[in-house]
């Protein structure tokens, strides 16, 4: 998702820095869009957004290498992009209701989590821009207002259209449709399947 994503933004005009626990990986990525690269800590001391792509079982992990449980991410807007589930032993989903973005804002102290980008996968997001039978992809996205202030026009960049729906709680929402798609992908379809939220034109 980083290696679909900070491109896009990239050519945007966004300065991009690339933080991983493998500093030759993040610089790798780097290179492709011109960036910085560091380490997690070093991500989060240098973005005023930063983008959570991780797997629901390296969060509290990822969390920690940044700095987010001593307050590095205090302040700061981050997009959660992942799904609370088990992605290694689907037919074991993993979750209680909480999703990826909660425990997130819980973990990393201070911070404004916006979950954002977790129905589709990273092909969709190499697409310039993801239109879909004429009409621009529909990225639903939720979290505290002025973040999402922050986030609409990252969204909005890609040749998206924003959809609001709501306060970070319904990130729970948004991950269960995650679970749907995740399942749908799995069982032949093509990876630039999406749903896609049609207006009523009248």
């Amino acid at each position: 998702m980083a290696g679909a994503l900070a491109p896009r933004w990239a050519k945007a005009g966004h300065e991009i820095f690339v933080g991983g626990r493998t500093i030759s990986k993040a610089r790798q990525l780097a290179d492709v869009v011109g960036g910085h690269a560091g380490t997690l800590r070093e991500a989060a001391e240098f973005g005023d957004v930063c983008l959570l792509a991780t797997s629901g079982e390296g969060l509290a992990a990822t969390i920690e290498a940044a700095g987010g449980t001593q307050g590095a991410l205090r302040g700061k807007v981050i997009v959660d992009c992942g799904n609370a589930v088990y992605l290694r032993d689907f037919s074991q989903v993993r979750w209680d209701g909480r999703s990826l973005a909660e425990q997130a804002e819980f973990l990393a102290m201070g911070s404004y989590v916006v979950k954002a980008f977790n129905l589709c996968a990273a092909d969709v997001w190499r697409m310039d821009p993801p239109v879909f039978d004429g009409r621009a992809l529909a990225v639903p996205y939720c979290g505290a207002e002025e973040a999402k202030q922050v986030v609409r026009p990252l969204i909005e960049s890609l040749g998206c259209r924003a959809v609001d729906i709501g306060g970070l709680s319904q990130a729970r929402h948004l991950e269960a449709m995650a679970i749907v798609m995740i399942n749908i992908l799995r069982n032949g379809f093509g990876l630039t399947t999406v749903f896609n939220l049609i207006p009523d034109q009248n």
